[in-house]
């Protein structure tokens, strides 16, 4: 595409999304004009209409009219109206990741790719360059509870942003600093094969700066085997002292963690984190390896982690209501949802109840057995309704049928419950001592909030019989 010019006006489909509102953030910022459509008003929406936005709810063409480009993201169908009037018009149409690349483009790029941990990873690297007064730009998928956004135009030469593996887009990216956290059996409805996705991982490899530097998981092997094939230099972490880098003598307590590092040979110390659980401890490690191939202070880089206030909806306490936490998060993974049960079992006062939204009929077919592999061992667990987003019914992929496979797997209690009935059931079913876990990526976060409200409407009649 055509160099970004201020005098541009860009439209954007899909404005609400976590995805599109970065971009359209850092087009503001920048001095560009934005209009954009979404399906209903969120925050985000809000957000963007402040920063000067003009945003239609509901498709509205007439908002396209004089743009320079359209940008849409992979969730929008060629069916949809403004599509459809931007390609009779000949307006340019752009995916959201060309925007994306272009902004980057100007600047020292540092991405970060994974099925899983991209969001924490680069929101702790955000933050980490933030400390160390490198005023990086900033995209990420989740709001950084340091920023209360999830996008930021710094004035520094340094860009972050997770990258998108789901529909190959990331493979639009050319930084010169590659942080691959994992890579799992994922997104085959766009990829077909697991070949197709070891493929699409080694050309975002070759597609780092031929002076940059790839910092990938040891502990994958997946990633380990593409280190070592490819012709960019690379820095490893993990547990093992195998590795360039990393973490020994593991501490965790309820909301936080703490482990020694060692790099290049070297001890650096302790080092503490405000997060519980191994897999955030491997975020961490990546964010330190890449402090420390940067140049960053070891004293800047330990205060960075230890400051870290997270992302929304990784691991999020929502509110501890007489002794009954209400978690809410992001995972909708297998993989995702067993490193973020074995965190929460750790600290549990009495029973861990796991309330599960599937995500994508595509993902619960492909993954359907690893789904109850993962859930099996949470003293409870509820199902509430597919989150579709907007995908069609697979036929044999329904709640019942996972609800039958879980009691083969498990003799703890399981039940689907309407999504509509969630808040009432589980207030009545919670018991002090209990955590209840939210898992999903869709629109299982509004429960956790109402499900905290219910607890504390119930606390306050308490309070007043007394």
């Amino acid at each position: 595409m055509s160099k970004l010019n201020k005098q541009h006006h860009y439209h954007l489909i899909g404005i609400g999304g976590i995805g599109m509102g970065a971009i359209a953030s850092l087009l503001l910022a920048k001095g560009y004009k934005v209009t954009g459509s979404d399906a209903k008003e969120n925050d985000m929406v809000k957000n963007l209409i402040e920063q000067g936005a003009q945003i239609s709810i509901g498709h509205d063409s007439s908002l396209i009219a004089g743009a320079d480009g359209v940008v849409y993201s992979s969730a929008i169908k060629f069916d949809n109206q403004e599509i459809i009037y931007a390609k009779n018009k000949e307006i340019p149409l752009y995916q959201r990741a060309d925007i994306l690349a272009e902004l980057m483009s100007e600047h020292i790029g540092i991405t970060v790719a994974g099925a899983h941990g991209k969001t924490t990873t680069s929101s702790m690297t955000c933050q980490l360059l933030m400390k160390a007064g490198l005023q990086p730009t900033v995209a990420i998928g989740g709001i950084v509870r340091g920023l209360s956004a999830n996008a930021k135009l710094g004035q520094g030469k340094y860009f972050v942003s997770e990258v998108d593996e789901s529909d190959g887009s990331f493979l639009k990216f050319y930084p010169h600093y590659s942080l691959i956290t994992n890579i799992d059996y994922e997104h085959l409805d766009y990829y077909k094969s697991w070949d197709n996705i070891i493929k699409a991982y080694k050309q975002f490899v070759a597609n780092t700066h031929p002076d940059g530097i790839i910092i990938g998981c040891g502990e994958d092997e997946n990633v380990m085997s593409l280190l070592k094939s490819s012709n960019r230099k690379f820095v490893t972490y993990g547990f093992s002292s195998d590795f360039d880098v990393s973490a020994q003598q593991l501490t965790q307590t309820d909301f936080s963690s703490s482990f020694h590092c060692f790099a290049f040979g070297k001890s650096l110390g302790l080092f503490e984190l405000s997060l519980p659980g191994k897999h955030n401890i491997f975020n961490a490690m990546a964010v330190i390896s890449l402090g420390l191939k940067m140049g960053v202070d070891l004293n800047i880089i330990k205060e960075g982690m230890k400051k870290f206030e997270g992302v929304q909806r990784r691991f999020q306490l929502i509110d501890n209501i007489n002794n009954i936490k209400v978690i809410d998060d992001y995972a909708h993974h297998p993989t995702e949802i067993k490193m973020t049960l074995q965190a929460a079992e750790r600290f549990k006062k009495e029973r861990l109840i796991a309330v599960f939204q599937p995500h994508r009929y595509s993902r619960f077919n492909s993954l359907f057995d690893e789904f109850a592999e993962a859930l099996k061992n949470c003293d409870y667990l509820i199902i509430t309704d597919i989150y579709t987003a907007g995908e069609s019914p697979i036929a044999g992929v329904t709640i019942e049928r996972f609800e039958k496979l879980m009691r083969e797997k498990t003799i703890k209690p399981v039940k689907y419950v309407e999504k509509e009935k969630l808040v009432q059931f589980i207030s009545a079913e919670a018991k002090e001592g209990d955590m209840v876990l939210m898992l999903g990526a869709g629109d299982i976060t509004k429960i956790a909030y109402l499900l905290a409200e219910e607890l504390n409407c119930s606390r306050q009649k308490q309070t007043e019989r007394v």
